[in-house]
């Protein structure tokens, strides 16, 4: 009798602990565990497949050039444009002027960006320059591969003159302290976005 006891309580016990281990029952932070690891996914991994569609939408009707992304990952563009003009504030130092004359909003007018000249840089910070963003004839934006815009991102070196004048080793304006601490994801879509732009001389 004492045997029998022993033995459901054992198989009791072992039923408690599967439906406790099971995803079902498993809190939501853990659902996405790998459980023959326990190990979670990283977090700051690449994948688009999370980016919201009004995002990606709203990302691309703010673009104020046409853009050019078949054959680019529509989300990582249209989320890279939403960074860019909704939230980075880059064409504030990347195009020179900002705006078309009559179309500078802090001056009640109607918004009209520079699209002719639109993140190609040249506007002066006394002696740092803004540096073109634009797709050079490799396609590369600012001529810098995916990893080497990151680098620059991340860190703030970039050693291209007239950026980072002789006796400067970082970026001094561009706030790259704050922008450096995004995802790599945000930053790779930042990057999808500036390969999809028109390629731009640099306005003075």
């Amino acid at each position: 009798m004492k045997s029998r006891l022993m033995m459901f309580a054992i198989l009791a016990l072992g039923g408690i602990t599967l439906v406790l281990l099971s995803p079902a029952m498993l809190p939501a932070a853990w659902s996405k565990t790998d459980m023959t690891t326990m190990t979670t996914p990283a977090a700051d991994d690449d994948d688009d497949g999370d980016i919201p569609e009004n995002v990606v939408r709203r990302g691309l009707a703010l673009a104020p050039v046409p853009l050019t992304y078949r054959r680019r990952n529509r989300s990582l563009v249209g989320l890279g444009s939403y960074i860019v003009n909704a939230q980075g504030g880059c064409s504030d130092c990347h195009t020179n002027p900002s705006y078309l004359p009559g179309g500078n909003p802090h001056l009640g007018q109607p918004e009209m960006i520079n699209a002719p000249c639109y993140l190609s840089g040249g506007q002066a910070f006394g002696p740092f320059i803004s540096r073109n963003l634009t797709p050079n004839a490799q396609g590369l934006p600012a001529g810098l591969t995916l990893d080497g815009f990151i680098h620059i991102i991340r860190t703030g070196e970039d050693d291209e003159p007239p950026v980072v004048p002789p006796g400067h080793d970082l970026l001094q304006v561009m706030p790259w302290p704050v922008f450096g601490k995004m995802a790599t994801r945000d930053l790779h879509a930042v990057y999808e976005y500036l390969k999809a732009i028109p390629p731009r001389a640099t306005c003075h």
